[in-house]
């Protein structure tokens, strides 16, 4: 599956996220020491834990935003070091606690935590990284950054619940979908690159162009995810194709689909998901129906719609290498499906 992603100024080079990390190498350093050091715990299962996903090579994307947004305005203290901090813990923290909610062996290849350690320990020990993460936007000393963040967590929690109710039910609609990916994915990318200008004392204009530019961000790197799940590679992933099939997990490739067949469809679909039937054949079936239905390349459609939304975010925005680095990030998201 190809799909073209008209890019800005006419670039037809690979994005890349590059740009953003060497802009942010010296500062990504200190928020690793940091991360380290307040992972740590006289508890030996703590850093265990912790580390275990901590250190299993996720691009740290969230954390980057944050840091990029604050060096945008010219931010010189350390407090966008904290905060950056904080954003990866608190996603640690929600994916420690996904994997239990969603019963998950694997993450990025590896064990989960709770396979090795139990739930109760994955649950507990994020509960752990949340609290140091607020006890790090505390030290900050600013109550708009704090007030941000603790609103995302909130909202990371409501659309874990949200989840919850809409789990393994077919009659999920694309705007239901659409409301627990906001919640569990995009609020914490928006928090993440506003309490950059928060940081740095911006107006409530950057503040809006910045948070509008990580929710969509955001929007749209979750719906390339789900596409990649039935049409990327396992080596692209860190995980196999067709993992949220076996796990019963709703996305949108399969709600378009399933709207869009037969009744025969429909209950094969009903099998399928309500009822756990995710066997290799009815993964090939299903990865049929998603090609028959354009399942992939309507959700592909939906990410470039948010990713231009999130582009046109940035725009009134003076010309900076950092606004640059963060128009690229769009365009490197939705690329992964190429």
């Amino acid at each position: 599956m190809g799909v073209v992603i008209p890019l800005e100024e006419g670039k037809n080079k690979q994005a890349s996220v590059k740009p953003l990390v060497d802009l942010t190498r010296l500062d990504m350093d200190r928020v690793n020491q940091l991360i380290l050091s307040k992972a740590g715990s006289d508890v030996q299962m703590i850093p265990e834990v912790a580390n275990h996903l901590i250190s299993s090579g996720g691009k740290r994307l969230r954390p980057m935003l944050t840091l990029a947004a604050a060096q945008m305005f010219g931010y010189e203290g350390d407090g966008h070091i904290k905060l950056a901090t904080s954003v990866e813990f608190m996603h640690t923290a929600t994916l420690l606690h996904d994997d239990v909610v969603d019963e998950s062996d694997l993450r990025r290849g590896k064990s989960t935590a709770r396979m090795i350690w139990g739930n109760q320990a994955s649950v507990l020990v994020g509960d752990f990284l949340l609290g140091q993460a607020f006890k790090m936007m505390v030290e900050t000393g600013s109550m708009d950054a704090l007030d941000v963040l603790a609103s995302a967590a909130a909202v990371i929690a409501e659309g874990e619940v949200l989840q919850l109710s809409v789990a393994k039910n077919m009659e999920t609609t694309e705007d239901d979908y659409l409301s627990v990916i906001r919640a569990k994915t995009a609020a914490l990318f928006a928090a993440a690159a506003e309490v950059g200008p928060i940081i740095a004392g911006n107006d409530k204009s950057a503040r809006s162009a910045l948070r509008s530019y990580g929710m969509n961000l955001g929007l749209a790197f979750q719906l390339v995810d789900d596409a990649l799940d039935y049409g990327g590679k396992a080596a692209d992933l860190g995980k196999n194709v067709g993992d949220d099939f076996r796990e019963g997990k709703i996305t949108l490739p399969v709600i378009l689909s399933y709207r869009r067949g037969t009744p025969e469809d429909r209950a094969f679909w009903k099998t399928a998901i309500e009822d756990g039937q995710s066997s290799d054949e009815n993964l090939q079936q299903a990865l049929a129906l998603i090609g028959k239905y354009n399942g992939l390349a309507d959700t592909i459609a939906r990410a470039k719609h948010y990713g231009a939304i999130a582009r046109d975010a940035l725009s009134p925005l003076p010309a900076s290498a950092h606004k640059a680095a963060l128009m690229e990030v769009i365009d490197f998201c939705i690329e992964r499906v190429n």
